[in-house]
């Protein structure tokens, strides 16, 4: 399953954010696609402030991963854009703690070293705003974006091809 559409703003961008929040599952990793400037933090402060997270939200991309408490466990977001290979992760401990939501940026340079994931979310460069596509990568994925679609949660986000 596949969803796309326009945002026309960071606005627009967040509100994308706000609405996978609302819908997700109890566990997912999410994979953040996209060129540099394209939207992916943005969505991922959006996304975790919907959730409930106090306080500032950081970009990891100096520190590869920012963690934070949900009221179930931790949401763990990564950029792996400074990363090499994938082994370089394995000081970072991805195997402790109880993620319950990663967001993950630059998701192809940690391949191998993360848990399979569930949804992608790629955004690009469209004139004065993005274009979005949500790709299911599971059925965790497919189930979610079937609750975003199911519950209206992307009126107002021009929907296109």
């Amino acid at each position: 399953m596949k969803l796309e559409g326009a945002l026309a703003d960071a606005e627009a961008t967040e509100r994308l954010g706000q609405a996978l929040a609302r819908t997700r599952p109890a566990q997912a990793l999410v994979q953040l696609r996209g060129d540099l400037g394209a939207g992916k933090s943005t969505l991922a402060r959006a996304l975790l402030r919907a959730l409930g997270v106090q306080g500032a939200i950081r970009s990891p991309t100096y520190t590869l991963i920012e963690r934070y408490p949900l009221d179930e466990g931790e949401a763990w977001h990564l950029d792996l854009y400074r990363i090499g290979h994938a082994e370089e992760l394995d000081f970072l401990g991805l195997d402790e703690g109880d993620v319950r939501l990663w967001l993950v940026e630059w998701p192809e340079r940690g391949e191998g070293a993360l848990p399979p994931a569930d949804l992608r979310v790629a955004l690009a460069v469209q004139g004065q705003g993005r274009h979005y596509v949500l790709t299911a990568l599971s059925a965790t994925g497919q189930a979610w974006l079937a609750r975003l679609s199911a519950k209206g949660e992307l009126q107002g986000l021009p929907a296109g091809g």
